[in-house]
């Protein structure tokens, strides 16, 4: 069998300029080039009920996710073509019946979209109906998520290690046992690079590397090891006597039936998509872990604890409980992530100088580059 070299890099590259995590001319076209052009997570299936609007942001733009009592979902730029209310003002509300129905005037959509209704209105013959339906929005499903995109042809979605990669989880049946939000005061750009390295966990996370031994050593796999040999028997990845990262190590219900040996004996299964998601599967529950860009320097956090139903009806089940071990770790990186901004905004700091380490930050650096809207003319 092929072996994976070491991912090192064989050089100390220089990072994005310290402007990237706080002008707003970057988060502009950022929000035009990557946000506006990617697949964004707003949300699971089953916690959107049927015949129910919702009104969401990506990219700074207003939009309307629906949902009809037949669970078909569709979404939309949230403006009516009348004169441009919103047709969903709150943060969700029913529909009504069949139709997508601005509040203001009482025009009314199909759930495809075609202007159907200009209630007490009275066009003349120059009006065409055909002409003034709502502007849609792809969309796409993948395990139970919703994502939404803005482009007009949008990219594959492409998670990091591929589409079938939580195929033995079972995603569509699992329950959100609990959730929580956290507004942190970073560029989203500085929680991705905290994610995608573990330089800082010996010092960031005592808890985690307990119970992820490779991460004492300040990195992410036995394969960036300085001592890494292929086809060397690697030692197992979770602290001996436990399986999940519950408080306790153990299982905090009945196993999922369908993971394969290697996926239990893995302990945990990253599945990333840039810019918008991480999910986190183990053998007893899944964690999603959501990033919105709300500003240059703010960034919204929401995480997500999935569970099976059998789980959840267990008596005296603390879903809670369950996730604060998870919990700890995120807020110890949210103080990290949020010390890293203050020190961004310092007059002497250039760009950061990547460590062989971080070559997964030197990637992510690349993919932001390739993405980014042009400068105006304006911003030159």
């Amino acid at each position: 069998m092929h072996e994976s070299p070491s991912p090192l890099l064989n050089h100390c590259p220089e990072g994005l300029p310290a402007e990237a995590y706080f002008a707003p001319d970057w988060f502009a076209r950022e929000q035009a080039g990557i946000w506006g052009q990617s697949w964004v997570y707003v949300g699971r299936l089953a916690d959107l009920p049927g015949g129910t609007m919702r009104r969401i942001t990506v990219a700074g733009e207003n939009l309307v996710l629906c949902r009809n009592a037949a669970g078909e979902i569709a979404a939309f730029h949230n403006t009516c073509a009348h004169r441009g209310a919103e047709l969903c003002e709150l943060h969700e509300k029913p529909m009504k019946g069949k139709l997508i129905t601005c509040p203001y005037h009482a025009w009314a959509y199909a759930f495809d979209g075609r202007l159907v209704s200009t209630a007490f209105a009275t066009p003349t013959d120059d009006f065409n109906k055909a002409d003034h339906g709502l502007h849609k929005v792809h969309h796409r499903l993948w395990n139970g998520l919703i994502f939404l995109s803005l482009a007009e042809t949008p990219p594959e979605l492409a998670p990091d290690i591929g589409l079938n990669a939580l195929d033995n989880w079972p995603m569509d049946d699992l329950v959100t046992g609990h959730s929580l939000t956290r507004d942190l005061a970073c560029n989203w750009k500085v929680f991705w690079e905290n994610y995608n390295e573990c330089l800082h966990c010996p010092g960031i996370h005592p808890e985690l590397v307990d119970r992820v031994p490779v991460y004492q050593k300040g990195i992410m796999s036995p394969a960036e090891a300085k001592d890494y040999a292929p086809g060397a028997p690697q030692p197992a990845a979770l602290k001996a006597g436990t399986q999940s990262w519950t408080p306790d190590g153990a299982p905090c219900g009945p196993e999922f039936p369908d993971l394969t040996a290697a996926e239990r004996a893995a302990g945990f299964t990253f599945a990333t998509l840039y810019p918008t998601m991480f999910i986190v599967a183990h053998c007893d529950h899944v964690r999603l872990v959501r990033l919105e860009a709300t500003g240059p320097e703010t960034t919204r956090l929401t995480a997500e604890w999935l569970f099976s139903a059998e789980t959840l009806a267990q008596p005296g089940f603390d879903a809670e409980h369950v996730a604060s071990f998870a919990a700890l770790v995120m807020e110890q990186d949210a103080a990290a992530c949020e010390m890293n901004q203050r020190g961004l905004r310092s007059s002497r700091f250039r760009c950061a100088r990547l460590m062989p380490q971080e070559f997964d930050i030197h990637n992510f650096h690349r993919w932001v580059l390739a993405r980014m809207a042009p400068r105006t003319g304006a911003q030159k």
